[in-house]
């Protein structure tokens, strides 16, 4: 499968779109969230977070770098590279610790980490498009090929 273009008209479409994504993906896997400032990635990380399960706030992680939830068996990783001076910071905060294959980790800014980021299984692009946003979804392994299939049947 290749890309998916689907468009979101406004933010309760993205955060109903993120919970979809959180029930596709079953809380396992990585997320590379691409756009401009205040393109919609936290939005969209809200509603995929919100779809695992999480009740409460969903914090931006720009200051923090990372966000982790425990929803109940989920573990959950949001992170925001945008504020990373040097990709050679991740591997001080352990970053590798976070991909241990049982977890979703969702990245926001992901080009800031490269070289020390795994490779993701969806590349999720946002832009701006009339009031909404436009999203290109990119699979990048397996996993992401049968995500973006099983979205596909239901937002095309």
């Amino acid at each position: 499968m290749s890309e998916l273009t689907l468009h979101m008209v406004n933010e309760d479409a993205m955060m109903n779109f993120g919970s979809r994504i959180a029930q596709v993906t079953a809380g396992v896997g990585v997320i590379f969230l691409e756009g401009n400032l205040g393109a919609g990635k936290t939005t969209l990380s809200r509603g995929i977070i919100r779809g695992l399960g999480h009740v409460g706030a969903v914090k931006s992680p720009t200051f923090t770098l990372v966000e982790p939830y425990e929803i109940d068996k989920i573990r959950a990783y949001h992170f925001d590279l945008y504020r990373l001076v040097d990709p050679e910071e991740l591997e001080y905060m352990g970053i590798r610790d976070y991909f241990d294959g049982g977890a979703l980790c969702l990245i926001e800014w992901p080009q800031k980490g490269a070289g020390f980021l795994p490779k993701p299984d969806m590349t999720i692009t946002i832009e701006p498009h009339a009031e909404g946003r436009t999203l290109v979804l990119t699979p990048e392994s397996s996993r992401g090929v049968t995500w973006c299939a099983a979205l596909a049947l239901e937002f095309q």
